[in-house]
């Protein structure tokens, strides 16, 4: 269940499928139960995905399936990827029996073409909800109003009624509760107000690096709005948005219909220019952009190369730490992305690393990733409208009073046959209810995918070796983002029943 209307809620469903399986002398003996997930992808329905595994590994103990119509099975938007996991069903020898549809599912011509026709119906029904959606949040943000996301260092969200008189300040994980009630964004206190200034002087004025400004505010103890220390990211973040001038802008990332999220092009960007109070003037942010802007013009093969040779030839080594952490240098990984690898990028400038000793630089830019990725993850939660709170001390993040997540960082190693692998430890003494294993691809450079492991099924053991493919036990915890996480840690307002 994903929506607030009655006619779909678990209770209603478990009560129509009840009546159905009485009428039919089926005993139900297991529920599987997705509530307030969305239909759209497998990923993220935990129970759906227990269920197929459970078929396929043939300890599933029922001989018949019973589910309350062909939406609740999913809205994929591939219709065929629903016909593909109620074929997997009924090859194992365990029938699907829609409750609520006016046909039945026995195979026949008729029940074929009506099924096929409701599972695009379905999926249609989302495409058409996300466009109408959609197409509503533009209009709210050319009239000024803030659509999801926090407000960020020195700004504060301003609940605001339908005259846009204000109401209140939202702290951190509120959300307004009307329908009319609308929010914008306002100054915050006044010392994160002239940080952010001090920022842009720094950057602008004093042409200091995003790097050397993080040092500085966290020499003098200057946290982040999270409450954590700065990054380069974060330094970046603040004088790239424009949301310190005023303006309202949406549409940079798109993630419809729950497909693979996309950065969009600039033309594509909806914006509602001058919507709120700034805190930044517009000349420093221009100067900020044009600084970022310059540094950032695209290099040639060659030019990347003969910055390589130059700094191979002031450190006397390379690594991707060493190309990282030096300033007006582009990033490791765009060496590897524009010459397949860094490996491939240090032969091309004579350079042969000693191999015996480069997870040293990896070890350490891991530790210096994982504070990021926890951001990260707390940032993405609370813009899905989940509430977290973060422990200092061990970094395990309580989401929404309710599970309690331990985020590890796992470096990719290569086996003497050439083999990858990576070893995830496990903290059993803070006994999270899910553990996010962050792998690494080869060269360790880049994220390559994401583990949720729930500690009753998998992390009972203090460390996990995971090779490139681990079996269905083990790869349905595997995800390529962590959207189906975030999704999960949404919160559904449900109306009350009359």
């Amino acid at each position: 269940m994903s929506t607030e209307h009655q006619k779909y809620s678990t209770e209603n469903q478990a009560e129509i499928i009840a009546q159905y399986a009485a009428r039919r002398g089926f005993e139900i003996v297991r529920t599987y139960e997705d509530s307030g997930k969305s239909g759209l992808r497998l990923d993220g329905r935990l129970s759906l995905q227990k269920l197929i595994s459970d078929v396929r590994a043939k300890t599933a103990d029922f001989s018949a399936i019973l589910v309350y119509d062909i939406s609740r099975w999913g809205r994929f938007q591939d219709s065929d990827e629903s016909a593909f996991y109620e074929f997997t069903c009924r090859d194992a020898g365990i029938s699907v029996h829609y409750c609520a549809e006016q046909f039945e599912n026995d195979g026949s011509l008729s029940a074929t073409i009506i099924k096929s026709m409701k599972r695009a119906m379905a999926g249609e029904y989302s495409r058409e909800l996300s466009a109408k959606v959609f197409t509503g949040q533009c209009r709210l943000i050319r009239m000024g109003f803030r659509q999801g996301g926090p407000a960020g260092y020195g700004l504060r969200r301003r609940l605001v009624d339908e005259h846009r008189q204000p109401k209140a300040e939202l702290r951190r994980g509120e959300h307004k509760s009307l329908q009319t009630d609308r929010v914008v964004l306002c100054p915050g206190p006044p010392d994160e107000i002239e940080t952010v200034r001090r920022l842009f002087r720094m950057f602008v004025l004093q042409r200091r690096s995003e790097s050397e400004i993080a040092a500085t505010l966290n020499k003098e103890g200057i946290v982040t709005d999270l409450g954590r220390a700065w990054t380069r990211g974060t330094v970046h973040q603040i004088l790239t948005n424009e949301k310190y001038i005023g303006n309202n802008v949406y549409n940079r990332a798109s993630f419809k219909l729950k497909v693979k999220r996309v950065s969009n092009a600039p033309d594509i960007w909806v914006r509602g220019d001058a919507a709120f109070e700034p805190i930044v003037e517009r000349d420093f942010f221009e100067a900020a952009r044009r600084i970022v802007e310059d540094r950032a013009h695209r290099l040639s093969d060659g030019d990347l190369l003969q910055r390589l040779s130059t700094l191979l030839a002031v450190k006397g080594c390379l690594s991707g730490l060493i190309i990282d952490e030096y300033e007006d240098m582009p990033s490791s990984s765009t060496f590897v992305s524009r010459f397949g690898s860094l490996l491939r990028a240090y032969e091309l400038v004579g350079y042969a690393p000693a191999r015996d000793y480069r997870y040293i630089g990896t070890n350490r830019a891991l530790r210096l990733l994982h504070p990021e990725v926890v951001s990260s993850v707390v940032s993405n939660i609370e813009t899905a409208g989940g509430s977290v709170v973060v422990d200092p001390s061990t970094d395990m993040l309580t989401v929404n009073d309710e599970i309690s997540v331990s985020i590890v960082v796992s470096r990719c190693q290569a086996t003497s046959s050439g083999s990858a692998r990576w070893k995830v430890r496990l903290d059993s003494g803070l006994r999270p209810s899910i553990t996010i294993a962050v792998r690494m691809c080869e060269g360790n450079l880049a994220i390559r995918d994401y583990y949720l492991l729930p500690r009753l099924d998998v992390t009972s053991q203090p460390q996990l070796s995971l090779a490139s493919e681990n079996g269905i036990l083990l790869d349905a915890f595997r995800f390529d983002t962590l959207d189906a996480f975030f999704d999960m840690t949404r919160r559904t307002h449900l109306m009350a029943a009359a």
